[in-house]
């Protein structure tokens, strides 16, 4: 039986450009990469020297602060760089990838009849740990605690993000093998939220609570979840997972393999052809780009979704969390009198000049101009009208920027994270960075509080 949940605050951002429902296989990519920036918080330490063989799944390097947490390569290869930046400090690792993928086996286990420990040290030694991330501070989970729960959300409602029920066709079985086994990571309940008219056969899984909501952005983000069903305190925490990372778990456990397999869906309105593609992690996101073709020059590429995803060039690779890649128009073009004219083209929740409201319907083609300059948060309620959280947006927003932490606590600073905030930050006038406000606010409680 599932609990329904009731989203009455957000905004649906439609944009032109959604990826049509055909899947295609991505031409295999000459290179891979992972970036330990991907990893928030985190300092590797290297296994593999530059120049060395290594086979998929196996280790590229682990945590400094936990050695127990590794990291593998999504492909067998060999290691040709690896980027320093600023006092040596590591900001990529590159790998050339053989013809066809060599894996290292880590043999078929059976979660029903593992121990919660053996289950944790089956998923540190693979490198599938850092699948699992923790509320607070939106990092790595911790292997030592032990979570109040764990949350996975069932749908997408951001703007040309991959839908979740079409990715996760045919892999019944293997998402349900991993939520068997994260079912014995905690004492409390999975809690898995589906879309409420969904048929998709996560409505089916066992050892879960099943919850249904609407689908206005951003009733998707995990976030807003944890908010509506079971709230953190101060002293606890709860574990988050990705809907398409349950499938590398799964297969984990039933082949063995470390298989960093991931469905992309490429979006935008600059896009030929937007559709999905079966590609890996850390892949060159230019072997899909221009086998759809692109009907625009001067583009952004956007490794993730249009409000929380990563800037990038076409030459670099595909995030570690990101399962979309978004082309849109770059916004380097500015309009006469822009501010002072009815604007029938762009997406506002306001109605002074702006007609949006009249086409709910409508699809739009957005490029990345600010419209205005950055100034002073003016207090206009916008961020209230799109912030479903039972939280003050702008309150915790100034707490951030004045490292006031006694008021960040009193806020629900420990429930939130940068994407919580992408909506608040799409309709703010004053053009704050909303995430990078939060990012570091959050940083600064782990550095002071832990």
């Amino acid at each position: 039986m599932s609990k329904d949940i009731k989203i009455k605050k957000g905004l649906a951002i439609r944009l032109k450009g959604e990826a049509d429902k055909s899947l295609s296989n991505a031409p295999r990519s000459r290179t891979f990469a992972i970036r330990p920036s991907d990893f928030h918080l985190f300092t590797p330490k290297l296994v593999k020297k530059e120049g060395e063989k290594i086979l998929a799944g196996e280790t590229l390097f682990y945590s400094k602060n936990n050695q127990a947490i590794t990291f593998s390569s999504p492909v067998s290869g060999t290691l040709t760089k690896i980027e320093r930046g600023p006092k040596r400090v590591i900001t990529g690792l590159t790998i050339e990838a053989d013809q066809k993928d060599t894996f290292k086996d880590y043999g078929v286990k059976s979660p029903e009849s593992l121990s919660s420990q053996e289950i944790k040290d089956h998923l540190l030694a693979s490198g599938c740990w850092p699948f699992v991330k923790q509320r607070p501070y939106d990092v790595i989970a911790n292997p030592d605690t032990a979570p109040k729960a764990i949350f996975i959300s069932g749908l997408a409602t951001g703007a040309l993000d991959a839908d979740l029920d079409f990715v996760l066709q045919g892999k019944q079985k293997e998402v349900q093998t991993a939520i068997t086994a994260l079912s014995k990571l905690t004492d409390g309940a999975i809690h898995l939220t589906v879309a409420k008219d969904s048929v998709s056969m996560l409505s089916e899984m066992q050892h879960v609570v099943l919850h249904r909501t609407n689908v206005l952005h951003p009733a998707g983000n995990v976030g807003t979840q944890i908010n509506k069903i079971d709230p953190i305190n101060k002293g606890e925490t709860v574990w988050t997972i990705a809907a398409q990372d349950l499938v590398i778990i799964g297969e984990l456990f039933l082949t063995g393999k470390y298989n960093a397999e991931r469905i992309v869906a490429l979006a935008g309105s600059c896009v030929k052809a937007p559709k999905y593609y079966k590609t890996r992690i850390g892949s060159e996101v230019a072997t899909m780009i221009y086998d759809s073709g692109l009907n625009h020059e001067n583009v952004r590429v956007i490794s993730g979704g249009v409000l929380s995803g990563d800037t990038i060039s076409p030459k670099q690779h595909l995030g570690f969390y990101h399962n979309a890649i978004t082309v849109i128009p770059q916004g380097d073009d500015y309009e006469f009198f822009g501010w002072n004219k009815p604007v029938f083209d762009k997406i506002s929740p306001s109605r002074a000049l702006t007609f949006s409201w009249m086409q709910p319907n409508k699809k739009f083609e957005l490029n990345t101009n600010t419209n205005g300059e950055h100034r002073a948060f003016v207090v206009t309620g916008n961020y209230e009208e799109v912030f479903p959280l039972d939280i003050y947006p702008l309150q915790i927003l100034k707490a951030c920027l004045v490292k006031d932490l006694d008021a960040m606590e009193a806020l629900g600073m420990y429930e939130v994270a940068p994407e919580d905030f992408a909506l608040t930050e799409f309709v703010c006038v004053s053009k704050q960075p909303h995430q990078q406000i939060i990012r570091e606010g959050l940083d600064l409680m782990y550095k002071e509080i832990g």
